[in-house]
């Protein structure tokens, strides 16, 4: 089965630039979760293993590089050198992370993923545009795609209470190649909380999107579904828009995008087979 099944009935051209733009959304996702999972384990090994090292860190970042994925702790001074550097797997087994604690300067990415990161920070303190709701946290994931050369810091919202997953209150700070911002956009303009471990297990999850957030499944609705499914137990997603229903499987991280008209006929069709299953 391929990562990404298209089922829409249009010309060969624009099925290639939905397929396009469909497959950047997913790949953007998968790197998004890359980073957000290296932050999440690598602070957990930080806080168990190197708690003394602390008082001297001033925050962290994430990045991927060469098959192994890698968080970042740096210090507080005004030219900032690493306090530790924990590297992953591709499976982030954290038995067999890296830990290195020795104090260097950044590489050149690093330190445009620093100088992007804080600036993002920046924003995110003085611009009304973001908002921060009860028992949640923001979380900033600052990406630099090499070959598309597009520096980027997402913001995710967090839950910081347990049996929560938090979609929406999303957003995207965009730099240029010198890392000046040059647009700041909120993809989500509502905050999505699902509760779950309460009552019968959860097969499935879903939610709507509102017009100003766009038809498709985001990359940040995919980057939570990667840290979260497994909690839940979902086995699949589904984001849906008045003209297309974006399905996730949780057990196999992939990506299923259908038409509302070929959702619709699909449901018929069950009907018609399986009339005892349809609601009277």
């Amino acid at each position: 089965m391929k990562r990404l099944i298209m089922a829409l009935c249009c010309t060969s051209g624009s099925l290639s630039a939905w397929a396009q733009a469909h497959q950047q959304i997913l790949d953007e996702g998968k790197m998004l979760y890359r980073s957000e999972a290296a932050s999440w384990y690598g602070t957990d090994i930080f806080l168990e293993k190197l708690k003394s090292k602390s008082p001297v860190s001033g925050g962290y970042f994430s990045y991927t590089d060469n098959g192994k994925s890698r968080c970042v702790f740096f210090s507080k001074e005004a030219a900032p050198k690493t306090v530790a550097v924990i590297s992953f797997d591709s499976i982030y087994n954290v038995k067999t992370a890296e830990i290195d604690t020795s104090a260097r300067a950044f590489t050149p990415y690093e330190a445009d993923l620093y100088t992007i990161r804080q600036k993002a920070l920046a924003v995110i303190n003085s611009d009304t545009l973001f908002k921060t709701y009860r028992n949640t946290n923001l979380n900033i994931i600052p990406l630099i795609d090499k070959g598309k050369k597009q520096r980027k810091v997402y913001v995710l919202t967090g839950p910081s209470v347990p049996n929560v997953v938090v979609f929406g209150n999303d957003y995207r700070i965009d730099f240029d190649a010198r890392n000046n911002v040059v647009a700041k956009t909120r993809l989500h303009k509502n905050i999505i909380p699902i509760e779950y471990g309460k009552g019968e297990a959860q097969v499935a999850g879903m939610h709507s999107h509102l017009p100003s957030t766009g038809e498709y499944i985001t990359a940040t609705d995919i980057c939570t579904l990667m840290l979260y499914e497994k909690y839940p137990g979902w086995k699949q997603y589904y984001v849906i828009s008045p003209t297309y229903i974006s399905i996730w499987s949780c057990e196999k991280d992939e990506l299923v995008v259908l038409t509302k008209k070929v959702w619709d006929k699909i449901n018929e069709d069950q009907k018609k087979r399986h009339p005892e299953q349809a609601k009277p």
